[in-house]
């Protein structure tokens, strides 16, 4: 029914605890913020007797060692991790296992009196996971230098019932690709854009060291991280544990380096000005720096570890950016400090700082005459962390560790103090000539995180995990924009008030989890059942007002509260189970069933202005709704694997996925924009849905010394009724009534293909290739004449309707390396190519079916090829 026929209640988010405030009035963070990051890492360090590494950075090494002859099993062998103090001795039936690994790649030492020494050399520790092997010694009498193995990494990981992915350090110095969240976009099921299997991009959740990374106001990485930091990433794009939380789509699980007895010290340098401008253009005038260092501060005892990057660029866009701004117009350093301390074998104390500043200038091709009237963008994240770890016994260990994140973003230099300055447009309403854009924002997130967990085998077969995380956040948010009107097709409405996106508040939510895992050995190097359950909660600390708006005269409303009501805490419990095992001589099955929460971003909770403004020619603008409830997901696979031959697997999986609660906004004092005058006020709510399933085909070939990598085929289906949280508000503004069904998603990516190969070439050089091919993505075809009405009014309004073209890109990376070189105990060069054949791989269309709309936008297309030539050293 109508406002005006009946009262319609509004439960708008800006009252009770949240401040109007501009953050220039704010003096740092409150006394009582203060002392819960104090007390926090205060427990860390009281605790740090007992814990051991962080969720999602340790694993198990375990095996056998036998008689190379009678493959009788050996007793009393001494088994050490080398440059680590851990180690074990095989049991009186040749077995061993060392917990608490950090993840990464070792050498393995076996030793024992009357048999030769052997190293098992790259043994890989995954994290979460189990490593196994099978040691063969041999008998000698004399000393020998030791017997070095290469370890061969098994192509089915059998405790493993759930569709992940693996990099170590020499895969992404291997890869053309330049940040590390780039390697989600190269997995099975993942869209360029990086939605997982159907889902969001704002669904993936970013874990360095198994401590959260993380944007919760806008979404997303909160941190860069520099590639030469990493020791190893796991990515989850499906079946993940009940251990990660707060995650829809994916998981994408870093663990950096640390240093050890070894000094290293290594430089890199990267440009991608190869050729003169006068002979090719393409390039961003680019160049990277990047130092790495670690070693011991004393043997065996205190290490310390850096990672640094320095990156300008004058982007893609340089042609126009150099008529308004002076170079370079993008500017990024990122970096990574760690010092660890082991007093002994078991326990190791680890203090680490991760750093990251992001300074720009956004391009629009609307604003080419008048880039200057762009904002000036920054971003400024830091990250300090405290782990401390201990295993208790041969079977069980303990996880504690506390950190402190801090996030700015900043958009404007100044905050404005005076009026509006509306730009204005050429004749033809296409190009701005004159004016600012009316943005201003700083918003600050600082996050104090606790967490631990509680990892043990001590009941035979079952390894069982338990832990908590709590999270203390503190958001504040100081907003100015104003944006003009516009008709769906882009020309502004010049007579139309201009929409206020304004906001002011501060915020001090908390959220927190508690876990469960079993994972039951069925059968000796065989089949896994795992359960578990998560419980989650969120605290808005907020309180709403209860709005009534009461018709005036038609079309126009007066509000009135009547009273608050505190938001609802939020809550929820999901459940995880996967069977993992073999039938046949070569396969292997997988089947896992999970619920899957996400608590909305702060964003959705808090943004708006303050009702009572909203009808001062203000239209369709959100208000934030801190009693949203968290997006629900109902997803289950199916998997087989089978061995073709010893470095050969192939597998195929099936996944369905139902998503639930998803954010959009909806009117609640409806109105037409075609109409001046009518007033609306919108707020976000959770009444979206959408779903997803698709087949995997996926061929590996495992390590040689001649090519090896993966060939992978999708085919997904991904439809929904809504793209972004106010789609629907912007729908019903431009006068379009809802779509009564669902529809493909604009990244409903039909069919992907994927190729990832490294080969060894003439005169030792190592080559990568990456060829991947999408079919044409879904665009909505409704055709317009003047850019103000469709041309054919009749015609009804369906999204998605068509589809663009599809996508081939073949990138390659050349490396060289020269070993020890006079002073340098490692130097190498490569060269880097993106998109090899230079096509013109198509992003977007208009509604009239145009590449790059009216204007012929050149960002409607990906990048061109770019060449990138880099030295990189040792000392």
């Amino acid at each position: 029914m109508d406002a005006p026929d009946q009262l319609l209640r509004s439960t708008a988010p800006m009252a009770g605890r949240a401040s109007t405030r501009p953050l220039s009035s704010y003096r740092g963070f409150g006394p009582a913020t203060r002392r819960l990051w104090i007390l926090s890492l205060v427990t860390a360090i009281v605790l740090g007797s007992t814990p051991a590494h962080g969720r999602g950075i340790a694993g198990t090494l375990a095996g056998i060692v036998r008689d190379k002859d009678s493959h009788a099993p050996l007793i009393a062998v001494n088994v050490l991790i080398v440059g680590t103090n851990l180690g074990a001795i095989t049991d009186e039936n040749g077995r061993f296992q060392i917990q608490n690994v950090r993840a990464g790649v070792y050498d393995v030492r076996f030793t024992m009196v009357g048999y030769g020494k052997l190293v098992m050399k790259r043994v890989t520790i995954l994290p979460d996971l189990r490593t196994d092997l099978t040691v063969d010694l041999e008998v000698s009498s004399v000393e020998l230098d030791a017997v070095e193995v290469r370890a061969e990494r098994p192509l089915i990981q059998r405790d493993q019932a759930a569709t992940a992915f693996s990099l170590g350090e020499q895969k992404l110095e291997t890869l053309p690709i330049s940040r590390f969240e780039e390697t989600l976009t190269l997995q099975p099921g993942v869209t360029r854009e990086g939605n997982v299997r159907g889902g969001r991009v704002s669904e993936v959740v970013y874990l360095v060291d198994g401590l959260p990374v993380q944007d919760v106001v806008a979404g997303g990485l909160g941190a860069g991280l520099p590639k030469s930091a990493i020791t190893g990433m796991t990515i989850w794009t499906g079946g993940f544990d009940a251990e990660y939380g707060n995650a829809l789509s994916g998981v994408v699980n870093v663990v950096t380096k640390s240093g050890n007895n070894t000094p290293e010290l290594d430089l890199r340098y990267e440009r991608d000005q190869l050729l003169p401008e006068s002979i090719s253009q393409q390039t961003d005038r680019a160049q990277e720096f990047e130092l790495t260092a670690g070693g011991p501060i004393q043997k065996d005892r205190w290490f310390y570890f850096t990672s640094n990057v320095y990156s300008v660029s004058d982007t893609r866009w340089w042609q126009d950016m150099q008529h308004f701004f002076s170079s370079p117009i993008r500017r990024e350093l990122s970096g990574i400090g760690k010092i660890e301390y082991l007093p002994s074998p078991t326990l190791r104390l680890s203090l680490q700082g991760i750093y990251s500043f992001q300074r720009w200038r956004d391009y629009e091709f609307s604003w080419r005459y008048d880039l200057a009237g762009l904002p000036r963008r920054s971003i400024d994240s830091y990250r300090a962390a405290l782990q401390v770890s201990n295993t208790i016994s041969s079977s069980t260990y303990f996880t504690l560790s506390a950190d402190l994140f801090f996030n700015r973003n900043r958009i404007g230099d100044d905050r404005p103090t005076t009026g509006l300055t509306p730009y204005q447009y050429d004749f033809y309403l296409r190009y701005i000539v004159s004016g600012a854009r009316n943005w201003w924002a700083d918003v600050r997130q600082l996050v104090g995180t606790v967490k631990g967990d509680i990892t043990s085998e001590q009941f035979g077969n079952h390894l069982f995990k338990a832990g908590f995380e709590f999270h203390q956040y503190h958001i504040q948010s100081d907003v100015q924009k104003f944006e003009p009107q516009t008709t769906y097709f882009g020309k502004p409405l010049n007579d139309a008030p201009l929409l206020d996106y304004s906001n002011a508040y501060a915020y001090r939510p908390r959220s927190g989890d508690l876990f469960v895992q079993d994972k039951i050995q069925v059968v000796a190097d065989g089949s896994i059942l795992t359960f578990g359950l998560r419980w989650d909660f969120l605290d808005p600390t907020a309180d709403r007002p209860i709005v009534e708006f009461i018709p005036i005269t038609p079309g126009e409303y007066e509000q009135q509260v009547t009273g608050r009501v505190r938001a609802r805490l939020k809550q929820q419990v999901s459940p995880r189970i996967s069977f993992a095992g073999p039938f046949g001589p070569s396969s292997f099955i997988f089947v896992n069933y999970g619920q899957y929460f996400q608590f909305p971003l702060f964003e959705f909770l808090y943004q708006g202005t303050n009702p009572a403004q909203l009808r001062y020619g203000a239209k369709n603008v959100l208000a934030g709704n801190p009693d949203l409830d968290p997006e629900r997901l109902i997803a289950w696979e199916i998997g087989v694997k089978h061995l073709v031959r010893p470095d050969v697997v192939a597998s195929v999986t099936f996944f369905q996925k139902q998503i639930e609660n998803q954010i959009d906004a909806k009117t609640l004092v409806p109105f037409d924009s075609k109409f001046a005058g009518d007033y609306g006020f919108a707020s976000y709510v959770n009444n979206a849905e959408a779903s997803a399933s698709g087949l995997e085909f996926v061929l590996s070939r495992e390590r040689t010394n001649g090519t090896y990598g993966t060939l992978s085929y999708t085919y997904m289906v991904a439809e929904g009724v809504s793209e972004y949280a106010d789609q629907t508000i912007n729908r019903a503004q431009w006068g379009f009534p809802l779509f009564p069904a669902p529809y493909p998603l604009s990244w409903d990516q039909r069919h992907t293909v994927k190729l990832d190969v490294t080969a060894r070439l003439f005169w030792q050089m190592d080559a990568n290739l990456l060829l991947q091919y999408s079919s044409p993505r879904p665009y909505t075809y409704y055709p317009t004449r003047d850019g103000f009405v469709p041309a054919d009014t009749s015609q009804w309004f369906s999204p998605n309707n068509r589809r663009m073209t599809s996508v081939t890109t073949v990138d390659v990376k050349l490396s060289r390396s020269f070993g020890a070189w006079g002073p340098l105990t490692d130097a190498g060069i490569y060269l880097d190519i993106r998109n090899l054949l230079n096509q013109k791989n198509v992003r977007w269309m208009d509604s009239n079916g145009r590449i790059g709309g009216e204007l012929g936008d050149p960002s409607a297309y990906y990048d061109l090829r770019r060449v990138r030539v880099g030295i990189r050293c040792g000392l």
